[in-house]
């Protein structure tokens, strides 16, 4: 099964899908980057751990305030909670296997409190790098494959078998790649970004200041600044301005509203603006898109 668009909600970006495989909270599918509807996977976060390994090409994945280069061959560990998108930047077709799942499912009840959650809720373990050159990544890598395979085939006793296969990745995470730390001030980062972010989402439409979008985060202009450019290598307004282009391309789709009804709908004050920002960032003028969409 390939994933092409799922949803998100605009407010605080959690991904509003519902990973289930008959009776377990698990999903494994591929997703092409270029095929996703904005052309890129775009930044959200969900309750699931995401395990990725990249079949084809490379991308950049970005988990809360890090890159990561991915190639063919490659995966990457993500914790449940984290901000994360990816890019194909290079255009290189990359393809990769997802795999989400709820953090109770990797072990039993019993072992649950001491092996998982502990690393679920340390705040410096965003993410891992599963280095395909590694023998303890490629029995990752393989127990993927399998779990692939039986969500598609869904032979009998499959959940049994998924479940076997968790465990093995598991196992290979807590033996090679987990440091068991809390660190309060990665939480209160966490929290904060996505609280700027909700906040936003939430006004885009309106008049917005930095001091509005500090303040929305309890911390100072430069302090704001720093997150932003951190974690999305734009600056606060910058990323007001690319989410508000985001916005107004769903509704040039609406072929009873005029450029200057959309402008105004996402939040800019003048027509000529809005479509001097629109070419910018698009590289074609709000009418040539819509009469290429349409």
């Amino acid at each position: 099964m390939k994933f092409k668009q799922f949803l998100i909600n605009e407010q605080n970006l959690k991904e509003l899908t519902k990973h289930y495989t008959g009776a377990l909270p698990i999903a494994c599918y591929e997703t092409t980057i270029l095929e996703h509807a904005s052309g890129y996977i775009p930044l959200h976060w969900h309750d699931e751990i995401q395990l990725i390994y990249v079949l084809k090409g490379e991308a950049v994945f970005q988990v809360n305030e890090e890159k990561i280069k991915l190639r063919s061959g490659d995966g990457l560990f993500i914790n449940s909670g984290c901000l994360h998108m990816a890019e194909d930047l290079k255009k290189t077709g990359c393809v990769y296997i997802c795999l989400n799942v709820l953090p109770h499912l990797f072990l039993p009840q019993e072992l649950y409190t001491t092996y998982v959650l502990p690393y679920v809720q340390s705040t410096n373990l965003s993410y891992v790098l599963i280095d395909g050159s590694k023998e303890w990544s490629r029995a990752i890598q393989q127990a993927l494959f399998v779990i692939r395979k039986l969500v598609q085939t869904k032979e009998p006793l499959f959940e049994i078998e998924i479940t076997a296969n968790l465990i093995k990745v598991w196992k290979q995470l807590l033996v090679h790649a987990f440091q068991k730390r809390y660190v309060y001030t990665e939480e209160v980062k966490n929290q904060r970004i996505k609280a700027m972010l909700t906040w936003v989402h939430m006004n885009y439409s309106e008049k917005i200041t930095l001091d509005d979008i500090a303040a929305s985060g309890q911390i100072s202009r430069s302090e704001c600044c720093r997150y932003f450019k951190r974690m999305l290598d734009v600056t606060p307004l910058q990323y007001v301005m690319k989410y508000r282009i985001q916005k107004s391309i769903l509704l040039l789709k609406q072929e009873e509203k005029s450029i200057t009804d959309v402008a105004f709908e996402v939040g800019f004050n003048s027509t000529s603006y809005f479509i001097d920002q629109f070419k910018k960032m698009m590289g074609m003028t709000p009418l040539a898109y819509r009469k290429g969409k349409l």
